[in-house]
């Protein structure tokens, strides 16, 4: 893990729900708070075991091994393919235990499909290549609000998904055991795609925030976000075990999003095929579900059996958008099975924490960042990390 004490001074607390005249006397205190320090240097795996990873850089690179010793240089804008031998990494002519490349000048390094800041660390895991981004914190920032916002959105929604991608950032860092790197890219994680996401957009909105997080009891919260939770937050043990006091189920403002109600269908052979072991299914009910509409387990009723499965292993099958949904069977006249399925649910997402489309219709409607933040993070405190 990356050195470095945090040392938190708060911001702002949470207080009654979406109120307006309290926050203007700490506009110029965020700006008072101590100077920036040097930021923190995360790893991202971008990609794990593979027996082939494509590297560049957009400058001259210089190439180091394990040790930091110089064994070479990567022309500009051309491509290398990594690929693990006998332990080691090897590219083009040169073979190490583990390699750095470093790209000059303020370049960015080519990684699989896309371009990245900061420098990349090549290792042999896994029985093949794991290529880790260390990436400055900000800049990290600036690609992930890109990836899970639009970059145009308004920048008080853009605000609070920086400093909510901030602080799951540094709580995952935190709780992560992996030697190798502090995250992943993906949505197991948050979405990380290098500078093809950055917009002037998400500049402004990760400078704008810059160092702010989100604290409980002075510890760095685990701010989970969704796209749309169709109505209503949920409690988050509701949804896993863990109860956490600042994830409270609250009304939602994602009346209007693209995801808040949805319709899929399939056929009796497609749902029969996705979710085998009970042949033709006749119905799908739920069994248990939260106080807000989410399906924790639903009975899958067939003509040769019965099983009780997951909500999340039934979206996971069907391609849902979240387990917020209700089956519909539609028969044909005289047919005993039903020849389709109509599946229609609300949301987009676990929907615990912050949803996305709702801080975009709150700050549409004039909220500013802190106050949508200390909405979805019930009891969380706004506050700035330095780094000594």
């Amino acid at each position: 893990m990356s050195s470095g004490l945090l040392f938190i001074s708060v911001i702002a607390d949470s207080t009654k729900l979406l109120k307006r005249h309290w926050w203007i006397s700490f506009l110029a205190w965020i700006l008072m708070i101590a100077p920036a320090q040097a930021s923190l240097v995360l790893r991202i795996a971008i990609q794990e075991g593979s027996k082939e990873v494509k590297i560049g850089s957009s400058t001259s690179a210089i190439i180091r091994d394990g040790a930091g010793r110089n064994i070479g240089e990567l022309p500009a804008t051309k491509g290398f393919a990594a690929q693990p031998k006998s332990g080691k990494v090897a590219l083009a002519n040169w073979v190490s235990g583990q390699m750095w490349i470093e790209p000059q000048g303020g370049g960015y390094v080519w990684i699989g499909d896309r371009w990245y800041r900061g420098r990349t660390h090549l290792i042999p895991h896994k029985e093949g290549v794991t290529a880790i981004n260390y990436v400055n914190l900000e800049e990290y920032l600036y690609s992930v609000i890109g990836a899970e916002m639009n970059g145009n959105w308004p920048q008080e929604a853009l605000k609070a998904q920086a400093v909510a991608a901030r602080s799951y950032a540094l709580y995952k860092r935190q709780e992560n055991i992996n030697n190798f790197y502090d995250l992943g890219n993906d949505q197991v994680w948050q979405v990380y795609q290098g500078v093809k996401t950055e917009s002037p957009g998400t500049y402004v909105a990760v400078d704008g925030t810059k160092d702010q997080v989100l604290t409980y009891n002075g510890q760095i919260i685990l701010a989970l976000f969704h796209s749309s939770s169709g109505g209503h937050t949920e409690n988050v043990e509701d949804i896993w075990s863990n109860r956490l006091p600042y994830l409270r189920a609250v009304p939602d403002f994602d009346q209007d999003a693209p995801v808040y109600e949805w319709t899929e269908s399939f056929t009796q052979e497609e749902l029969q095929r996705r979710i085998p072991g009970v042949g033709n299914i006749i119905s799908m009910t739920p069994q248990t579900s939260t106080p807000h509409g989410s399906v924790i387990t639903i009975k899958v009723l067939g003509d040769a059996g019965i099983k009780t499965v997951e909500g999340t292993d039934i979206t996971a099958a069907l391609g849902l958008k979240s387990t917020r949904f209700t089956v519909n069977p539609q028969k044909s006249e005289g047919q005993n099975l039903p020849i389709s399925f109509q599946i229609t649910g609300k949301g987009f997402g676990h929907a615990v924490g912050m949803s996305q489309w709702g801080a975009y219709n709150l700050a549409r409607n004039g909220y500013n960042y802190q106050q949508i933040l200390l909405y979805y993070y019930q009891g969380a405190t706004l506050a700035r990390i330095d780094l000594r």
